[in-house]
């Protein structure tokens, strides 16, 4: 059984066990949503048995170019899943009335602080003159969503307006280029961000949930903090390409995985959680507390990614540039 997948998301030894069980070999190719969306496209949707791109980035690449097939929902762990995942990844991948998307781990982003240091509430606190040149964003897309929704806006109620999308974006470019004079650091990888952390260089920054909670259990001052403004959401899928040749064993993996004791082990290895209940009590029990404390308002205060209209990404890409570009 071939998959598409993301690091981590197969860990060796929980291969083995389903090979032990079924019989069934798992091929592992490392990939990313723009990757997958490329090698399929390339093939015609042909190449491997499964595929795990993000709920956000599946009915766009379906509709254009036709790289999935649905899934048989008779055949899927339903009963296993956390309603709220199952519900957003439905809404985002269904087409024609078929779904063509399971869900299986999802991730939140809002903000880390070092709360010796740093007292933050909301994204918009990394532009505080008290704070300056001790703060860091990335200049990526959810950047621009949380800036957004931090300047009192909902972004995603405006993907079915696009010039209100796209003078909502500048206005928060805008606000970046304010705010950059502010900042300590842009970073681009999570390795760079830890060692500012770790370092004291940097006290606050909007960051995601895995590698915040490992810093944790060294420092633990270094804590998630859930954004005033809400989290985003990510969650990364089950989808089926249109010419996989092993579609019995795709759904063996997708059930065997959805074992609250093997999806346990599946987040120990990742650091994310999986989409499927009863799992944390499997779980390790400080990685359950950091989750909870970092989601004090549960799911309703998580926005979750809508999918993202054509046309939006180069909206956003060029008012990413003029952020970068500005002095």
């Amino acid at each position: 059984m071939r998959i598409l997948t993301w690091q981590g998301y197969v860990p060796a030894d929980v291969a083995a066990d389903f090979e032990k069980e079924t019989g069934i070999h798992v091929e592992v190719t490392l990939s990313s949503n723009e990757d997958i969306i490329s090698r399929l496209r390339a093939s015609n949707g042909a190449g491997f048995d499964l595929a795990q791109p993000s709920h956000d980035r599946i009915a766009g690449a379906q509709q254009t170019y036709h790289i999935y097939r649905p899934f048989d929902e008779s055949r899927l762990p339903t009963q296993r899943y956390i309603p709220q995942m199952l519900d957003a990844v439905r809404k985002n991948t269904t087409i024609g009335g078929r779904l063509y998307a399971a869900p299986y781990l999802y991730g939140i982003e809002g903000l880390v602080a070092n709360t010796r240091r740093a007292h933050i509430t909301d994204y918009i606190d990394l532009c505080r003159p008290d704070l300056a040149g001790k703060t860091a964003i990335r200049l990526r897309r959810p950047t621009l969503i949380a800036m957004a929704f931090s300047l009192g806006k909902d972004p995603f109620a405006l993907y079915a307006d696009p010039p209100a999308y796209a003078k909502l974006i500048e206005q928060v470019a805008d606000r970046l280029i304010e705010c950059k004079h502010n900042l300590g650091m842009v970073f681009e990888d999570q390795n760079q961000m830890v060692g500012a952390i770790k370092s004291g260089h940097i006290v606050a920054a909007m960051f995601w949930d895995a590698p915040i909670w490992e810093m944790n259990r060294q420092a633990p001052s270094i804590r998630y903090i859930e954004a005033k403004s809400g989290s985003l959401g990510w969650i990364d899928t089950f989808a089926l390409p249109a010419r996989g040749e092993n579609e019995d064993a795709a759904y063996e993996w997708i059930n065997f995985t959805s074992r609250p004791e093997i999806a346990a082990r599946i987040s120990k290895t990742v650091g994310n959680f999986t989409a499927y209940s009863g799992t944390l009590k499997y779980v390790n029990a400080r990685l359950k507390t950091q989750l909870f404390l970092s989601l004090p308002r549960g799911f309703g205060a998580v926005h979750w990614y809508p999918n993202v209209p054509a046309g939006f990404e180069d909206l956003e890409s060029k008012a990413l540039q003029r952020v970068r570009a500005a002095h």
